[in-house]
């Protein structure tokens, strides 16, 4: 088990990046801390309008810290409520989707 104290903490870039996403996005947001593997973990936001944003960070106890440094996120899983508050739009699906869906 990693030990969280020797994680780095989050940035003030990925700390503006978060609050700035909650200021846009409304309070409370969710966030879902995913673990990517070397290349860190990713911040999946979730926001009261159903708006989708993320922010990279390098170990997933950093990304706990982020979470935990902004009041205004609360810590989520891929739950069903998680799931149900997002809302998709066409865009997103079509970068989703990839380079043949643009076709």
């Amino acid at each position: 088990m990693t030990d969280t104290n020797d994680a780095p903490a989050p940035s003030g870039e990925q700390l503006a990046s978060a609050r700035r996403f909650v200021k846009l996005h409304g309070k409370p947001s969710k966030a879902v801390v995913e673990n990517i593997g070397r290349a860190g973990a990713r911040v999946v936001l979730v926001g009261a309008d159903g708006a989708m944003g993320d922010v990279m960070v390098p170990t997933p106890a950093t990304g706990q810290a982020l979470v935990e440094a902004i009041s205004e996120l609360e810590t989520a899983a891929w739950d069903a409520e998680t799931v149900n508050a997002t809302v998709i739009g066409p865009g997103h699906r079509r970068r989703m989707a990839g380079p043949r869906a643009r076709r």
